[in-house]
């Protein structure tokens, strides 16, 4: 009896928690990325990340999170070389967390390095 309980309780905790995750994905994409709660969640699919490459806009006194995650069957990476950020090559589903912290302000380009269309810019001001 205890068992068919926890089989429940995990059940509801792994759909919900998978619910969560793909309204996360399926939320509409913007051109531009404002960071939100310090977090910005970029994801690369069909050659794209966040289905249009957008500009992301960072304070320079705030360092901010970014998490890549890989949709795609084929590799990707996250590399902006003016700030020091390489993923190395993410597979399906695989993703990387990192932070942008300069107090340098100005534009930097991130691309991945599979992909040239897959290429954006990152604005610390």
């Amino acid at each position: 009896m205890h068992n068919i309980i926890a089989i429940i309780a995990i059940s509801f905790i792994v759909v919900g928690g998978l619910w969560g995750i793909g309204s996360l994905l399926n939320a509409p994409q913007e051109k531009n990325i404002q960071k939100s709660n310090d977090s910005i969640l970029l994801i690369a699919q069909n050659n794209a990340f966040n289905q249009t490459n957008p500009t992301l806009y960072v304070n320079a006194s705030q360092p901010t999170r970014l998490i890549i995650l890989n949709k795609d069957f084929v590799k990707h990476d996250f590399i902006s070389d003016e700030l020091g950020i390489n993923t190395a090559y993410l597979t399906t589903e695989q993703d990387f967390v990192t932070g942008i912290a300069s107090n340098k302000t100005g534009n930097y380009t991130y691309y991945c390095s599979f992909h040239p269309e897959m290429k954006g810019e990152i604005v610390i001001k």
